[in-house]
């Protein structure tokens, strides 16, 4: 199975970052998203990313250049018609993501393998939802997608071994380290990520630290590059409460349930980084 081109839905941070790593990497990518400023935002973001990548000796200027011009954007999903892998990174919502693929089934030509960055949502349903379910599976990339190393690939019950086969070889392709896991709530990576961050929530609104202080713990004895709560405002605190929702649904477990102060920065507003405010605030 041959992948040259590559469709990307969702222009935000992660598909922006999808992007520019398989463009970096020599294949064309296809980069879609109904918001016009979402695909000028994310040019400017893979020409910065990878003058970095550049600065940083990872690659030449010259493959710099012929990766910017690799990358097409359009506001339709039309596009993906010429695409032999399409991956979904949209927000995490199931019956946003399933209504999706739906469209982007029937765009695609048979042999296109269709996969989801989601963080937490089940492979085997939205698989289900389709009518290649042997050719869908997860590729849970990690943020800031250039530079970490890790990759996810979750298969659904009904993947098969060629599509797994497949993915597997692009993430080498990619300079990626795959990592396979089961297509269980919060695969690996968020189901011991999540429940840490949300403990660490858990010691604020107890009054047992402050932020910074928290944060400090974690990296100073740690040894973690940035502390819980700051990490949490990179991710989006929505997409945290999302994930441990996803995780006492899942397992049916009350060590899964999420801060009350989690729910109620989320009702008010404050997701973090992207809306200025979170935990920190930012300009």
């Amino acid at each position: 199975m041959t992948i040259k081109q590559v469709g990307v839905l969702g222009a935000g941070t992660m598909g922006s970052g999808i992007a520019q790593v398989f463009a970096q990497n020599g294949f064309q990518v296809q980069l879609v998203d109904n918001q016009p400023s979402h695909l000028q935002n994310a040019i400017v973001k893979i020409q910065a990313g990878l003058q970095k990548c550049v600065d940083k000796g990872v690659i030449s200027a010259e493959q710099a250049k012929t990766g910017l011009t690799s990358v097409h954007t359009s506001p339709q999903m039309d596009i993906f018609a010429q695409c032999d892998l399409v991956i979904e990174a949209v927000t995490e919502e199931e019956p946003t993501k399933i209504a999706l693929f739906q469209s982007i089934d029937r765009i695609c030509p048979d042999h296109t393998i269709l996969a989801s960055n989601t963080s937490a949502i089940s492979l085997t349903r939205m698989a289900a939802a389709t009518k290649r379910p042997d050719r869908f599976m997860g590729m849970h990339f990690m943020n800031p997608v250039p530079v970490m190393q890790l990759v996810e690939l979750i298969r659904a019950l009904q993947t098969s071994d060629e599509t797994f086969q497949a993915l597997q070889e692009i993430s080498l392709k990619l300079n990626k380290t795959a990592v396979t896991v089961k297509d269980n709530p919060g695969f690996v990576s968020n189901r011991i990520l999540m429940p840490m961050i949300n403990e660490a929530i858990y010691t604020l609104y107890e009054g047992v630290a402050t932020i910074e202080d928290i944060d400090a713990v974690m990296k100073l004895g740690m040894n973690h590059p940035m502390g819980p709560l700051k990490l949490a405002d990179m991710i989006g605190l929505d997409t945290c409460l999302f994930i441990m929702n996803v995780l006492q649904d899942g397992f049916k477990d009350s060590k899964y349930r999420p801060c009350p102060l989690l729910q109620q920065m989320v009702d008010a507003g404050y997701y973090g980084k992207k809306s200025g405010k979170g935990f920190y605030e930012y300009d």
